[in-house]
């Protein structure tokens, strides 16, 4: 969840160096009038420091955000650099990448791709699954990217399967089992577009099964589903500490099967 926040300080305070002195001391003066200064935390925010020289120079306090709890999903977010998305043409194409003889891609999204993933492992027929990024207008984000809104990725799992073995709409079942499909942008505590419900097609045969299956669903539930059913744009595989996060043990290292067929309750986080 991207918050915004529009910070100001009062500061009463200015800073003065005498030059008379072989040490020169910070002198802190309370007679000036209170001012506000914005807090900026995309950008330094220059304060001013009076000398006794006729001189005066700009010095920034500002200190960038942590990495690392943009990571583990606290602090604030960057916004990503506007000409890093020049190459938008790329990932607004179509997803390039060829699955193995005989098998067939599909990208689905429902909320947090690290459920969604074991999930897909279990059914059969499924050969191989990988999360990422797609539908966005940046061309290779990062999570930390995806995270600030502004790219409008969604977080996808691409899926490749045997049609001999599984079903395109065994998928799809699962696929409405694992999250809500009627709240945009958003599932549970995770809001966002980057959570938000989509089917990405590569075939028009998945196209007319999505929306028939969709149909359905809407007939079962008492709300609007919101899902988008799109064609499969570019696929960014996602950082390596996010594949199979949940098998090799998630945050709390406690692994979890993805056995086929397995019906052991899926701990989303761990």
């Amino acid at each position: 969840m991207v918050v915004n926040k529009c910070l100001a300080i009062t500061t009463t305070r200015a800073i003065s160096i005498s030059a008379s002195t072989t040490s020169p001391l910070l002198l802190v003066s309370s007679s000036l009038s209170t001012r506000k200064l914005p807090l900026s935390l995309s950008r330094p925010n220059p304060t001013t420091l009076s000398l006794n020289s006729s001189a005066t120079r700009l010095v920034s306090f500002y200190t960038p955000p942590m990495n690392i709890l943009n990571k583990l999903g606290f602090g604030f977010k960057s916004t990503p650099d506007p000409s890093s998305m020049e190459n938008s043409s790329i990932a607004q194409g179509p997803d390039d990448d060829v699955p193995a003889p005989g098998q067939q891609f599909v990208q689905l999204g429902a909320g947090c791709f690290w459920g969604v993933e074991l999930a897909l492992q279990r059914v059969p027929g499924v050969t191989r699954t990988e999360v990422g990024y797609t539908q966005g207008f940046m061309h290779n984000p990062s999570y930390e990217d995806v995270c600030t809104g502004t790219t409008k990725h969604n977080e996808v799992v691409r899926v490749q399967y045997d049609p001999k073995d599984c079903s395109f709409e065994s998928l799809l079942d699962v696929f409405w089992s694992r999250h809500d499909p009627t709240t945009l942008n958003r599932q549970g505590n995770d809001v966002g577009t980057q959570y938000r419900s989509g089917i990405y097609f590569y075939t028009p045969e998945q196209e007319k099964a999505a929306q028939e299956s969709l149909e359905r669903q809407q007939k079962i539930l008492n709300r609007k589903i919101v899902t988008e059913i799109l064609p499969a744009k570019k696929f960014y595989r996602a950082e390596e500490y996010h594949q199979q996060y949940l098998e090799k043990g998630g945050r709390f290292g406690f692994k979890q099967s993805t056995e086929k067929g397995c019906n052991d309750p899926i701990r989303c986080y761990g």
